[in-house]
């Protein structure tokens, strides 16, 4: 079994514990969706972070209450570096698998595309032009 990480991230239109909720209980299930295997009694533990500008809720909160009561949860603040992307929810899963790195699926939804645009999911559902 390997120690492997998935990265995530996403954005709210403002700093309230409603947003911050929904948007990281999305990008949780928009992980899990792409990682059909991830369980999280196979999770070590998971870092939440968010920039400067949220502080009206944990997203730790909402991995809870999507039942991750007995995985070791974090929230922390994001580098506050100049010209950061702004309101953003980023995480990190320490995810014990037998999975090779290169079949890990990294998820990064809406304005939170744009921090790795190399990662980003087709949609099957987008005709092609």
């Amino acid at each position: 079994m390997f120690l492997r990480g998935i990265r995530g991230a996403t954005t709210v239109q403002a700093d309230q514990e409603s947003e911050i909720l929904a948007a990281t209980t999305e990008l949780l299930t928009s992980i899990r969706q792409a990682n059909p295997s991830l369980q999280p009694e196979d999770l070590a533990s998971v870092i939440f972070t968010l920039s400067d500008d949220l502080s009206a809720a944990y997203p730790a909160k909402a991995a809870r209450q999507m039942g991750w009561v007995n995985v070791p949860l974090m929230c922390t603040r994001e580098v506050p570096v100049p010209g950061g992307l702004p309101r953003c929810i980023r995480v990190l899963i320490h995810w014990n698998t037998e999975l090779p790195q290169h079949a890990v699926t990294h998820v990064y939804l809406k304005e939170a595309a744009s921090l790795r645009p190399d990662l980003r999911i087709p949609n099957p559902e987008a005709s092609e032009p």
